[in-house]
C-alpha cells in the first residue's frame, strides 16, 4: 500500500511533526472479549537479569494485570479473580512450548468467616451489622485487626506441560505454602506507610527442583504497583491528534526528546505478580542461556451466574481452563494483530503463531503511519516479506536473544550481564546496532558506545522505553535507508520513561498512588508533586 494522504499543513516540516508510538498501553483492554474480562487482563511482562546489588546470576519476571486502576477506585478496590489462573511461563528448549509455569491460584475470605461487624442500635437491642467496607481502621505490616478483606494466593510451578506436568508448590522459606496479598493502596489514613506495609509482603521462597547460588533465596511478591508503562494515550487513539510544538496553542508531543512528561498512565495503578528466580533454575543448561517468557490468564469454559449469590460463590463455575489473556512482546496485539484475530491471538500459544505471521511479515502500522503523516514526507518501509520483524518478535535476533524457536514470546539471554540502574540506556540493545545507510542494514556492534545489550528487545526492564524502540523498529529502523526511508528517524512519543523512576530491588516497580493522599492541616502548603510522577 502506498497511500499518501497529506493530513499535515504543507508547511509543516519533517523535523517538526509527531509520529505516533505503538505503546498505545502495552497491553491494556487490547481484544474485544478482554475489555469483559479486566481482572485478567495481563497488561506487561518483564524479564531481566537482576540488576539489584547483590543479586547476579538472578532473573526478575514480572506480570501485570488489571489495567487502568484508578487509586480512587473504592470501595472494592482491585482484587484478583479467585476462579482464575494466572500463569508465567518460560520456553528454555527452543520449541515455542512452555517447560516451566509458574501458576498463581488466588483466594479471598472476610474477616472471622463472615466479615466485620459492629453493634448497632439501642442499649438492650442492638444488632450486629456487617460493614461495608474492606478496612475500618488503620492497616500495617503487624496490625490488621481492622481489615475486613483478606486475599491470599498459592504458587505452584509446574515442569513440562502447564496443564499435565509435573506441579509443585512453592513454599515459603519461613514455613507456609499460601501467601499474602497487601492490601491496595486504599489512602494515607488506612495505611500510613505503604512502602514498610508492602515490603512486609516480599517473600523468601524456596522452589522445587531449584538451588540457588551463594546462599541466596528466590524472592516472590504480589501486589499493587504504580502503573509501569508510559504513554500518550488519548491524543494518540482520537487519530493520532497532535500539532506540532507550538501550533494552534496546543502544545503536544513532536519529534524531539523522548521524556516530555505527556503520560496518561501516571495516575493510574496495576497488580504485579514478581519471581525473582536464579537463572540457572530457567534454562536448560550453561550452552542454552535464552529463555522465551510469557504470560497468560485463564478462567472455566463454563460460567453460570448464580441467582442468589453469596461472597463466596456469585457464579458457579466449571469445566477445563480457557486461556482468554496472553502477553509476550509489548504492543503485539494492540498494533500488529489484526481487529478480527485479537481475541484469537489471546487464546493461542506460541507454537501455533504460523497463523498470525502474515501480521509480521506485512505489518499495518507502517502503512498507517504513512497514511496519517505521508504529507510530512514519512514513508513505510517498502521491502516485504519484513524478515527484521520477524527476527524481533517471532525468531529472535541473531547474535543476541536467538533460541531456535518460532513463535511470539519475549526472549532474554540470561548470560547477557546485567546494566546497573545508572548506567541503562532507554533504548536498551537497539543501541548495540550501527545505523543503517543506503546501502547497508544496520550492523549488530556490542562494541559501539553506548551500548546496552541488557536490554529490551533482549527482555524487557521497566526503564526500557518500548514504545520509542517499537515505533523505529516498524519503521525500518533495522533496514537500508532505500527501502526504508524513514526507518533512521528518532520517533518519539513524549511520553519517555528511564530506569531512575524505578526502584532499584525487587520489585522494582514503585509503590502505587494512594487512593486518598495526605491532607494537609489548615494553613500548611500543599504537598509538592512526587517527582515520580513526572515520567
Amino acid at each position: 500500500m502506498k497511500l499518501h494522504v497529506k493530513l499535515l499543513g504543507g508547511a509543516t516540516a519533517l523535523a517538526t511533526f509527531f509520529v505516533p508510538s505503538d505503546g498505545w498501553a502495552s497491553s491494556h483492554r487490547e481484544a474485544p472479549f478482554i475489555t469483559k474480562n479486566p481482572k485478567v487482563d495481563g497488561t506487561d511482562v518483564y524479564a531481566f537479569n537482576s540488576y539489584q546489588p547483590g543479586r547476579d546470576g538472578y532473573v526478575t519476571l514480572l506480570a501485570n494485570y488489571i489495567p487502568f486502576q484508578d487509586p480512587t477506585g473504592g470501595p472494592n478496590f482491585f482484587t484478583m479473580d479467585p476462579d482464575a489462573l494466572y500463569e508465567i511461563h518460560i520456553d528454555n528448549n527452543g520449541d515455542a512450548k512452555e517447560d516451566i509455569t509458574f501458576q498463581f491460584d488466588f483466594a479471598q475470605m472476610l474477616a472471622n468467616g463472615s466479615g466485620i461487624t459492629l453493634p448497632v442500635g439501642p442499649a438492650g437491642d442492638t444488632q450486629n451489622v456487617a460493614v461495608p467496607y474492606i478496612a475500618i481502621a488503620p492497616i500495617s505490616a503487624t496490625e490488621d485487626t481492622g481489615q475486613n478483606l483478606f486475599e491470599t494466593y498459592t504458587v505452584n510451578v509446574v515442569h513440562g506441560d502447564r496443564r499435565t506436568g509435573k506441579s509443585q508448590s512453592i513454599a515459603a522459606v519461613a514455613g507456609g505454602t499460601t501467601f499474602r496479598k497487601p492490601l491496595d493502596n486504599i489512602g494515607l489514613k488506612t495505611i500510613p506507610d505503604y512502602d514498610t506495609y508492602a515490603a512486609a509482603f516480599i517473600y523468601d521462597v524456596t522452589i522445587p527442583g531449584c538451588t540457588p547460588p551463594n546462599g541466596t533465596n528466590a524472592r516472590l511478591f504480589v501486589g499493587q504497583r504504580k502503573e509501569s508503562f508510559s504513554v500518550n494515550v488519548g491524543q494518540i487513539f482520537d487519530l493520532f491528534n497532535l500539532q506540532p510544538s507550538g501550533t494552534g496553542g496546543n502544545v503536544a508531543n513532536i519529534l524531539g526528546a523522548q521524556f516530555q512528561g505527556f503520560d496518561d498512565l501516571v495516575s493510574k495503578n496495576i497488580t504485579t505478580l514478581a519471581l525473582e528466580v536464579p537463572a540457572s533454575c530457567l534454562t536448560t543448561d550453561a550452552q542454552h542461556p535464552t529463555i522465551g517468557v510469557w504470560s497468560t490468564a485463564s478462567v472455566r469454559q463454563a460460567r453460570v451466574i448464580n441467582p442468589t449469590p453469596t461472597f463466596d460463590n456469585p457464579t458457579r463455575e466449571g469445566g477445563p481452563w480457557a486461556q482468554i489473556s496472553r502477553l509476550g512482546n509489548p504492543l503485539i496485539n494492540e498494533v500488529i494483530i489484526g481487529l478480527k484475530d485479537k481475541d484469537k491471538f489471546n487464546s493461542s500459544e506460541p507454537q501455533n503463531d504460523k497463523q498470525f505471521a502474515v501480521y509480521v511479515t506485512n505489518p499495518t502500522l507502517p502503512e498507517v503511519i504513512e497514511l496519517l503523516f505521508g504529507g510530512a514526507g514519512v514513508r513505510a518501509p517498502d521491502l516485504f516479506p519484513r524478515a527484521d520483524l520477524v527476527a524481533t518478535f517471532l525468531t529472535g535476533i541473531p547474535g543476541v536473544n536467538e533460541n531456535g524457536a518460532t513463535g511470539e514470546m519475549l526472549r532474554l539471554n540470561t548470560s547477557v550481564p546485567p546494566t546497573s540502574r545508572s548506567a541503562q540506556n532507554t533504548l536498551g540493545a537497539a543501541t548495540c546496532f550501527d545505523p543503517a545507510n543506503a546501502d547497508t542494514n544496520a550492523q549488530l556492534n556490542l562494541s559501539r558506545a553506548g551500548c546496552d545489550p541488557a536490554g529490551f528487545p533482549n527482555g524487557r526492564r521497566p526503564g526500557d522505553d518500548v514504545t520509542d524502540i517499537e515505533i523505529r523498529v516498524a519503521m525500518g529502523f533495522l533496514l537500508n535507508t532505500t527501502v526504508a526511508p524513514s526507518g533512521q528517524l528518532p520517533f518519539v512519543d513524549g511520553a519517555g520513561t528511564n530506569a531512575l523512576v524505578f526502584e532499584d530491588a525487587f520489585p522494582y516497580l514503585r509503590s502505587p498512588k494512594p487512593g486518598a493522599p495526605q491532607v494537609p492541616p489548615p494553613g500548611d502548603p500543599v504537598p509538592a508533586a512526587d517527582a515520580g510522577d513526572l515520567q
